[in-house]
């Protein structure tokens, strides 16, 4: 898969469809610092970290363009959502839902996309974000089948204010959980696709989450003086021990000029070549599973 390295448009979330993203190799963050508390990470490196992680939109259309058909029975229960009590279930369902509204609204299943939503409102407000969820509005447009590139738009938008909000608001835990949320059902559902469609290009796209799992975990780890995000963390570090067998390679091809509004622009090109045996892939998808079951019942 090839890669330009550029800052382009990415929102929150798990990897792109034919997305382009940055080299992750260039964040730096001190290693000092990934276990002092909340607000550790600097607002620069956290966007970073944020802006490769790709929407959920971008998931599912990766799984449509492969020819992959939907099931529903894949997505997570919104009849759960009533029995969560706290902000941190609340924060990692939101996440999680979000994930699936992605995939319900690319495959335009309009009657749970407003079931989904619905839940997604109710976590919101709860916690206090609500404000940035126009639900009447994505409402209307989940009813009419001619509005997807509206409600996909408004729904991605919705979530990056949401996560800005709480970023900017002293309330950035609650932002990791939901971007871990949507990272994990994004990896349940493709690996789980992969079980019966084993695409290659699936297979690599799940191989190449090595790369944005350790910049997850440098989220994560920032707010380790919490009790309930350490239990957490050590969940995330299963997937993470699965993921060390995986090897990815990197090789440069030549710059490409690119002019663009009268400006000279140089495009370096990667390829990228993941190395993932077959066991290492059920390992991943086992552990996957567990935690992310864990996750939408707790």
């Amino acid at each position: 898969m090839k890669h330009h390295l550029l800052t382009g448009f990415v929102l929150l979330f798990f990897w792109g469809c034919g997305q382009k993203t940055q080299n992750l190799s260039n964040i730096v963050v001190p290693e000092d610092i990934l276990n002092q508390g909340i607000n550790e990470i600097t607002d620069q490196a956290m966007q970073k970290i944020i802006d490769n992680i790709a929407s959920p939109v971008e998931v599912a259309g990766l799984l449509k363009k492969t020819g992959v058909p939907f099931n529903r029975s894949l997505l997570a229960p919104t009849s759960y959502a009533s029995a969560y009590n706290s902000a941190f279930q609340k924060a990692a369902a939101l996440g999680i839902f979000g994930a699936d509204l992605g995939y319900l609204n690319m495959y335009n299943k309009t009657g749970s996309v407003i079931e989904n939503l619905s839940a997604i409102r109710d976590i919101a407000e709860d916690l206090k974000i609500g404000q940035f969820f126009d639900f009447p509005t994505l409402k209307r447009l989940a009813s009419s089948r001619e509005n997807l590139d509206s409600l996909m738009f408004i729904s991605v938008h919705s979530y990056n204010q949401m996560d800005k909000y709480l970023r900017e608001n002293q309330r950035g835990n609650l932002s990791a959980l939901m971007i871990a949320g949507v990272w994990v059902e994004g990896l349940y559902l493709v690996t789980q696709v992969v079980k019966q469609y084993p695409d290659k290009q699936l297979i690599e796209k799940i191989g190449e989450q090595k790369i944005i799992l350790d910049n997850l975990m440098i989220i994560l780890k920032n707010y380790s003086n919490d009790t309930k995000f350490n239990e957490y963390i050590s969940d995330m570090e299963k997937i993470y021990a699965e993921f060390r067998n995986v090897k990815i390679y990197f090789e440069i091809a030549e710059p490409e000029a690119v002019e663009k509004d009268g400006k000279l622009t140089i495009i370096q090109h990667e390829t990228s070549i993941v190395n993932m045996p077959d066991e290492t892939l059920k390992k991943i998808t086992a552990v996957t599973e567990e935690i992310r079951n864990k996750l939408i019942k707790i």
